[in-house]
């Protein structure tokens, strides 16, 4: 018999909040975290905008020393994971540490410190760069300075699949405990790569906003969207099987109930657009949860602000519901926090699971300009009080990488 699993703690650091309460918060109100970059001199670069992390010293949650140690993504993490942890309530000495595992994973890693580094050693030579450097670049040690941190001995890994990386981390987190491997898994994603390196190379791809307004640079499935916003920032899930959860007494935020994982097999950055695998990893999703389409009521779709991107989510969504497409309500909430790479889906998961228990659904801000090519219930503006039963949220990834979550309001 398949274990139910749980969530039982999370934690956040994102452009709209430093922890759950704030960013909830900023959900509610519609509030954009996209603003003229402060972290770096973008003086006559095209973009100007992105989601950073506001007012963030590293002093006021980490110690200094360590903190050095580490890359601004690992930091997002840690800071991240702190608070799920201490959300979650999990009592570490009453635990089997080998029976608590940490899937985090990150879609670039420690780019800020790959480039710093490299201009360190063309000035000073490469030998004379920080001992820090592999430690504090690589991408799975987000993963590992989390377990370092919450002593969890079970499984420890870091899924790299681009910008699915969140979502596929929580699925897979999810099948380990639903499978009997592991009763607690802590997983999510982190991401901090704003920096000349990062900014450029996805500049040169033209794959950004070079919109000079904040209000109007993240704007999924509008007429005029023009390419996604960088972002920063983590978020982190306490998952854990429902009689495990219950035994402690601990409080549950919601139920994952399934997932999906495909391939488009079709270009390294472009999705699909005819959406079939999008559409087959949806499917997947509602089907290992038990569930049938008629059982969605929302998405909390990747819409990304790209042209290709938020019509080819669209024709998939249509490709799986058919007509009930038209009932659905589908959102970005990345017209909020702009594009967290490989911690994205992670953030969006986690107000996805606040939407199912507060009977709240975000709304896709800053929306203007309708476009035919996406056509859905967009939730435009303005968010809505419903109640919602059962939610999936997507997530894609360069590389063609697909990957849905299932979520339930809790029920016992």
């Amino acid at each position: 018999m398949k274990r139910r699993v749980v969530i039982t703690g999370m934690g956040t650091i994102n452009p709209i909040g430093h922890n759950i309460q704030e960013t909830w918060e900023s959900v509610k109100e519609g509030k954009c975290g996209i603003d003229f970059i402060k972290q770096i001199d973008v003086t006559g670069y095209k973009v100007q905008v992105a989601g950073e992390v506001k007012d963030y010293a590293v002093e006021n949650y980490l110690d200094k020393k360590e903190a050095r140690k580490m890359d601004r993504y690992t930091q997002f993490g840690i800071i991240a994971a702190k608070e799920a942890l201490a959300d979650s309530g999990i009592d570490m000495e009453k635990e089997d540490a080998y029976r608590c595992g940490t899937i985090v994973s990150s879609g670039i890693g420690g780019l800020k410190t790959i480039s710093e580094e490299h201009t360190r050693g063309e000035q000073r030579g490469f030998e004379k760069i920080s001992p820090f450097f592999i430690p504090k670049s690589i991408s799975n040690m987000c993963a590992g300075e989390i377990a370092i941190h919450s002593g969890f001995k079970g499984v420890c890994e870091g899924i790299v699949t681009a910008c699915a990386s969140g979502n596929n981390s929580i699925g897979e987190s999810f099948h380990r405990i639903r499978d009997g491997y592991q009763d607690v898994m802590l997983c999510g994603g982190a991401e901090g790569c704003i920096c000349e390196l990062g900014l450029g190379g996805f500049t040169v791809m033209q794959a950004l906003s070079t919109s000079q307004d904040p209000n109007r640079a993240s704007i999924p499935f509008d007429a005029e969207r023009g390419g996604f916003v960088m972002a920063e920032g983590a978020a982190i899930l306490i998952l854990e099987e429902l009689e495990h959860a219950k035994a402690r007494g601990a409080k549950i935020y919601g139920e994952i109930v399934g997932y999906g994982a495909t391939c488009d097999a079709y270009h390294i950055t472009a999705p699909d657009p005819a959406g079939e695998a999008a559409a087959r990893c949806m499917k997947e999703a509602i089907e290992d949860g038990g569930l049938t389409t008629d059982d969605i009521d929302y998405i909390n779709a990747h819409g990304t602000s790209t042209h290709l991107n938020d019509s080819g989510e669209t024709k998939a969504i249509k490709l799986l519901f058919g007509e009930d497409a038209k009932r659905l309500m589908v959102s970005s909430t990345k017209s909020m926090t702009g594009h967290l790479l490989g911690a994205a889906s992670a953030v969006e998961a986690i107000i996805t699971t606040l939407a199912l228990q507060n009977g709240f659904v975000p709304a896709t801000i800053n929306y203007k300009v309708p476009d035919p090519e996406c056509d859905l219930d967009i939730v435009p503006n303005e968010g809505r009080e419903k109640p919602i039963r059962a939610a999936l949220s997507n997530s894609l990834g360069f590389g063609g990488h697909n990957a849905a979550i299932c979520l339930k309001k809790f029920e016992d």
